[in-house]
């Protein structure tokens, strides 16, 4: 039974010979004994999918380049939000220099959060019909681009509609990742990597603007947008010297072929996958199988029920805390006076928040599927994945209650670092179990889902900065906060929901044909 069929099936699939060696395995290289089947240096855990004997075949290729692969993917990752989020740490810088209020400048970035979702959406098309190479490639390079023009813009309206281009190029990684993971990654080795792509572009956020923030001591807005220019063309950089195709036509006798430096310049650009493209879903096509996938419950419920409203307020502190803590404490409402060094280094406390939860994500997921896989005879079903939500999700709401309350009160510093780490630990926490999921139900449609994720954070992101500051300005941070931890605290229904319900959604609503 192939992949497909196992994974997109309501039945559980078998992926362990040591504990189940009856004559009938489901895996993807079909019906047959445990013994006919390729396994991983353990000697007992089938490989799944199966390699082919094509040396070509990128689940073949050695740890190294897997991984140097992999490695090209993760300057994108940082830049999809970061690129956007880099410039929250000048906001007054440019407030002064443009005559406008901080809360009027950091508008310019809703924009192009926005503009992540139809780019995400883009990407999904051409990365199936041309392949993950170019795609990667021409999203980043025009991503240098635009952000060159940001740099050298002279007023606020070329600089916005710059900004707005940042967030439409920049999506690609973050829904390329998914199927560049399930090209080149085993079943048993998926969740970890999702968990440091993931961990990437939830860093990215927090990274960039701590670093724009350092710079912003000694350098104006406009060079420390040339600095985030550098940062771009270091991720073209390591493209165009590691980066490599993923996708491989299984199906097709004809295969992507690269000989020489003029082979490696075709790939790049997309002329090779052009030429094979005919054994791929034409755009339209994935168009199609996109909008269709959305309406199944098990990809809704976990998408736009569960990740949107967490999505919503990490994007919304990440944009506003400046305006929490950089006003003196005589202002009305009165903030913590941080110095620009010191607002830098609170940013230390979001990512501390992401590098535990990287840790604790890479031991959890695959305890989760290897205690489920020991109890049940070798057979693992996709929704004990989203057991992994609950310890990060719990996490999260009660860090953003510490948040709200330590602004009301206004309680030592240190009680915002805690909150909004814990908000960020259970913001990777929750994507990576669910991404794993969908990636398991999905596997033939993995950039598909991807970009719902984005969509999910897109729509989210999008609006809360128009309403953030307002609402703690009305209402007050405790109240605006304990709604939001509250908002969080409800969605977990969603994935009660496809937990009990997911396995028979999946056979009530299938999935469309297979791509890639």
């Amino acid at each position: 039974m192939a992949e497909k069929e196992v994974l997109e099936s309501s039945a559980p699939y078998i992926v362990n010979t040591e504990v189940n060696n009856d004559a009938s395995s489901n895996s993807e290289s079909g019906r047959g004994t445990p013994s006919n089947l390729k396994t991983a240096r353990d000697g007992t855990t089938v490989l799944i999918p199966q390699p082919s004997e094509d040396p070509r075949d990128p689940l073949n290729w050695s740890w190294l380049k897997k991984h140097a692969v992999l490695f090209t993917l993760l300057p994108g990752c940082f830049l999809t939000d970061g690129v956007l989020t880099y410039g929250s740490s000048v906001f007054q810088q440019q407030a002064m220099y443009w005559h406008m209020t901080p809360n009027d400048v950091s508008q310019s970035i809703s924009g192009g959060v926005f503009m992540q979702g139809p780019g995400g959406l883009l990407a999904v098309a051409f990365c199936q019909r041309y392949g993950r190479l170019p795609t990667l490639f021409w999203s980043q390079f025009l991503t240098l681009i635009v952000t060159l023009g940001s740099s050298g813009a002279s007023g606020y309206a070329g600089f916005t509609a710059c900004r707005t281009l940042q967030g439409f190029f920049a999506a690609a990684p973050q829904v390329i990742g998914l199927s560049m993971i399930h090209d080149m990654f085993f079943f048993h080795e998926r969740a970890r990597k999702i968990n440091i792509w993931a961990f990437c572009f939830l860093l990215g956020p927090y990274f960039m603007p701590f670093v724009s923030a350092w710079i912003s001591e000694a350098l104006g807005w406009r060079n420390n947008f040339w600095v985030l220019s550098g940062i771009c063309a270091f991720s073209v950089l390591s493209i165009v010297v590691l980066g490599d195709e993923t996708l491989y036509d299984r199906d097709s006798e004809e295969k992507t072929t690269t000989l020489g430096s003029t082979g490696r310049v075709k790939l790049l650009l997309g002329i090779a996958g052009a030429k094979t493209s005919h054994n791929r879903p034409s755009i339209l096509t994935t168009q199609r199988h996109q909008w269709g996938m959305i309406i199944k419950p098990y990809v809704m419920l976990p998408c736009f029920g569960f990740i949107m409203p967490l999505t919503m307020w990490t994007i919304g502190l990440v944009n506003t805390v400046s305006e929490f803590v950089l006003p003196p404490p005589m202002a009305h409402p009165p903030g913590y006076g941080f110095s620009v060094s010191s607002f830098a280094l609170l940013f230390l406390a979001p990512m501390i928040g992401e590098v535990i939860a990287e840790v604790f994500g890479y031991f959890q997921n695959d305890l989760i599927a290897s205690a489920h896989i020991r109890r049940n005879a070798g057979r693992f079903t996709p929704e004990v994945r989203l057991w992994g939500v609950y310890i990060p999700w719990a996490i999260c709401w009660a860090g953003l209650v510490l948040y709200g309350q330590t602004l009301e009160k206004h309680l030592h510093w240190i009680g915002l670092a805690f909150g909004w780490g814990m908000q960020t630990f259970g913001t990777l926490g929750t994507t990576t179990a669910i991404s794993a999921y969908l990636l398991d139900v999905l596997p033939q449609h993995a950039s598909l889902v991807a970009a719902w994720i984005l969509q999910a954070r897109v729509l989210g992101g999008f609006t809360v900065t128009y309403f953030q500051v307002p609402w703690v300005n009305k209402d007050g941070p405790a109240i605006t906060f304990g709604v939001q931890g509250a908002i969080i605290a409800f969605a977990v229904v969603s994935i009660i929901a496809t937990q009990i319900w997911g396995r028979s959604w999946r056979t009530k609503f299938a999935p469309p044909k297979p791509e890639n």
